[in-house]
């Protein structure tokens, strides 16, 4: 098997325009420079990227229509001469957080603990209503749009700084994991993605201003977006040869970054006189600060005190292994033969500050269910899945991991749009 730093040494010329590094020499950093200034070099790779991603796209979508039929049977008694309603087929992914963003985009945010849904999907969501009638209907369509854009960028970025076949794994895996259908979802879960996908592959690309943007736009979709410009920093710092004499004054476009939570702090001091109302938003759902090991210790025990066939035992299970999964792939960041070469710790600094991120927000411990979402936050971790996409070339692993990752995405599917608590 290649690993990454093989495959980095003995294939350097293909990829496309490898960022300026402190062994790049001027001529190569000034080539890869007017290389970036000729975007329409680009569209080609864009299209190459989009037919390899395609494929994967429909087909997961086409099983989730499938899904979604048949899961009417959940409402209809055997041999009964009931029907439903066509509209059937879209409200039952109308669950749980979706109408948060909905109530968000017809009536605003008319109170402060609705602060915690950060703005950008909703307001996408009462422009979009504009043309559908319906701001529920936009939210799916910006979704699904989103979540194809999210794949696309993603395989572009996983091609060029490591492989083709890496990229095509890396997005079938990401596509199969089993919360990977609230990319369908009225959730702002693949919007978010596909802005942070773009802002780093923009950051590779040393197109700073770019990543700049999109890193703001992202911020002002989750917080999370704020992990970004660590990350950012790092980079530009790596690109410019770790020399304060370099930095230029492209490196202001990292404050773009923590504008956009910025912006919304701004409206939340106009609005409710508290310039931190999303964060004090999280006691609505008994959220506060916490060590990143405490909520995975608290789910441990719940398991361990629960009747093995409980509602708090099972969901429990699901959301601490999706934890450990990742984490155990975290881990393979920067141990053992599939760990990131240097010129690319990047990945593994965004995936461990992401990561961290997510797990210190746990619920309180006296609640059943301590990881509450974790399992769908895990998706925001996607050099993991670069990590799986390595481990994938071995036959046993990739049946394994298939097999598995979409008996459980069908299940959680098909749990969601029968109202159960998958969240």
């Amino acid at each position: 098997m290649d690993t990454p730093k093989e495959y980095f040494k003995e294939n350097r010329t293909t990829l496309d325009v490898a960022p300026p590094t402190a062994t790049t020499s001027k001529d190569e950093a000034a080539a890869a420079h007017q290389e970036k200034k000729t975007p329409l070099s680009e569209w080609p790779k864009w299209f190459h990227a989009t037919k390899q991603v395609l494929p994967i796209y429909i087909s997961i979508h086409l099983a989730f229509l499938i899904l979604t039929y048949v899961s009417a049977l959940f409402s209809i008694a055997n041999f009964s001469t009931k029907t439903l309603p066509i509209s059937t087929l879209w409200h039952t992914w109308y669950r749980w957080d979706s109408g948060h963003f909905t109530a968000i985009a017809s009536n605003g945010y008319d109170a402060a603990w609705r602060t915690a849904f950060f703005p950008l999907f909703p307001l996408l969501e009462r422009a979009g209503a504009f043309l559908t009638h319906d701001p529920f209907i936009a939210g799916l369509i910006i979704s699904n749009l989103a979540g194809l854009g999210m794949l696309v960028v993603l395989y572009r970025l996983v091609q060029e700084d490591f492989n083709p076949e890496w990229a095509f794994r890396t997005v079938l895996y990401f596509s199969v994991f089993p919360t990977a259908f609230f990319f369908a979802a009225a959730y702002n879960e693949s919007l978010f993605l596909v802005l942070t996908l773009l802002s780093f592959y923009h950051m590779r690309r040393g197109n700073w201003w770019l990543a700049g943007l999109f890193g703001l736009l992202a911020s002002l979709t989750r917080s999370a977006g704020l992990v970004l410009f660590l990350p950012f920093c790092y980079e530009y710092l790596r690109q410019h040869q770790f020399s304060s004499k370099n930095i230029r004054f492209d490196s202001l476009s990292s404050l773009g970054i923590p504008a956009g939570l910025a912006l919304f702090a701004l409206y939340c001091y106009y609005k409710f006189h508290d310039l931190l109302a999303f964060s004090h938003a999280q006691v609505a759902w008994s959220r506060h600060l916490h060590a990143p090991w405490r909520g995975m210790i608290n789910s441990f025990m719940v398991i361990l005190n629960r009747h093995v066939l409980s509602f708090d035992s099972i969901h429990n299970v699901i959301d601490l292994s999706a934890c450990l999964f990742i984490l155990a792939l975290l881990v393979l960041c920067f141990v053992g033969p599939w760990k990131f070469p240097k010129a690319y710790w990047v990945y593994g600094f965004y995936a461990v500050l992401i990561y961290i991120f997510s797990v210190i927000f746990a619920t309180d411990g006296s609640g059943s269910i301590p990881l509450a979402a974790f399992s769908r936050y895990m998706l925001e971790v996607f050099p993991a899945f670069i990590v799986l996409a390595a481990l994938g070339k071995k036959q046993w692993f990739n049946l394994y991991y298939l097999v598995l990752s979409v008996s459980l995405l069908s299940f959680m599917l098909l749990q969601f749009l029968t109202g159960r608590w998958i969240i």
